[in-house]
């Protein structure tokens, strides 16, 4: 994922969770806020310490990043959306995950028919 579609800034993060909208299942939690002029919809990931070391959490993040490449052409724009990994996340293949965030962004509305 290149890192102009990344949100790195605190303050966008908390713009995020105050004003967006939010919806979870038992393993993801998902915030987004439609931003308007934006050419492409910018991704930020949260993993808490309370999942597991830096090893597990990375991995996580890692398997998000690649399952919002793979969903690229997909994704509604211009969105800012961020991710919040749970607790369930840790023991999750790849494939578990990506279909996990497949179905949030699918009941919100953010993936193109």
């Amino acid at each position: 994922m290149k890192k102009e579609y990344r949100i790195k800034k605190n303050e966008e993060f908390q713009q995020t969770f105050k004003h967006g909208k939010s919806f979870a299942n038992r393993q993801l939690v998902i915030y987004y806020i439609e931003k308007k002029g934006q050419e492409h919809y910018r991704v930020g990931l949260s993993v808490g310490k309370k999942i597991g070391n830096a090893v597990t959490r990375n991995r996580i993040k890692r398997y998000l990043r690649q399952a919002f490449q793979e969903m690229d052409d997909r994704i509604k724009y211009p969105h800012d959306i961020v991710i919040i990994a749970r607790q369930q996340t840790k023991k999750m293949s790849y494939e578990e995950i990506k279909k996990s965030l497949n179905h949030l962004l699918y009941k919100e509305r953010l993936l193109k028919k």
